[in-house]
This record gives C-alpha cells, sequence and structure tokens, in this order.
C-alpha cells in the first residue's frame, strides 16, 4: 500500500469496532440456535459499521465516500434492530443505546461533511 491509512484515527472507526467485539464476546456465550440466528445477523451488521468506515476512507471522491458511510449508517440501524430483538429475547440484559448514539452522531457528521 502507497499511504497509511487514516480511519484508525477516526472516534467513530474505534467505537464501532469497540461495540463489536463487545457484541461478539456476548452472542459467542449465547445457545447454538440463538448464534445462528439472531446473534450471527447481529454479529454481521456491527462488523459492517466500520468495515465500511475504514472503506470509505480510501476512496478518493467525496460521493464515493458519502456513499460508504450512508452503508455504515445502514449498518448501524439494522445492528440496532438485532440488539432490540436480542433484548426481546431476553439474550441481551445490557443497554445499548448510548453506545449506539455514540456511534450515530459522529457518523452522521461525516456524511454531512462537505465534500472536498
Amino acid at each position: 500500500m502507497g499511504m497509511p491509512s487514516n480511519f484508525k484515527s477516526l472516534a467513530v472507526y474505534t467505537r464501532s469496532r469497540e461495540l463489536a467485539e463487545l457484541l461478539y464476546g456476548r452472542v459467542a456465550r449465547w445457545p447454538a440456535f440463538d448464534r445462528d440466528t439472531v446473534g450471527l445477523q447481529l454479529i454481521r451488521a456491527a462488523d459492517s459499521v466500520s468495515a465500511n468506515i475504514a472503506e470509505a476512507g480510501g476512496r478518493w471522491t467525496g460521493a464515493d465516500k458519502r456513499r460508504l458511510l450512508v452503508i455504515a449508517r445502514g449498518s448501524l440501524y439494522e445492528a440496532e434492530h438485532w440488539i432490540d430483538t436480542a433484548h426481546s429475547r431476553g439474550l441481551l440484559e445490557t443497554d445499548l443505546r448510548s453506545e449506539l448514539a455514540a456511534i450515530a452522531r459522529p457518523l452522521n457528521g461525516l456524511i454531512k461533511e462537505p465534500t472536498p
């Protein structure tokens, strides 16, 4: 790779990775059926948030970066759905709304940034 990546310095990237790791640790302890249904979807959505932020960091045009950040936001909303589902089924006891908001706010800020 020719130039170093800068996405790792973004707090929103770090927070989204931390949330995905927290969820992964919790889902790994769920019964097999719940892991294979809700858990797999939840982990895929949570991992997708930081992956799309990282991919956006490697794009040249503002429009292309924004498109991937919007995908990351969609994945965050999907993760929120699966967190709510897991919570309603007694699989997650922790309220993660503040963690989701701590990702959503700066992610929306990146999306709204003027394109260079």
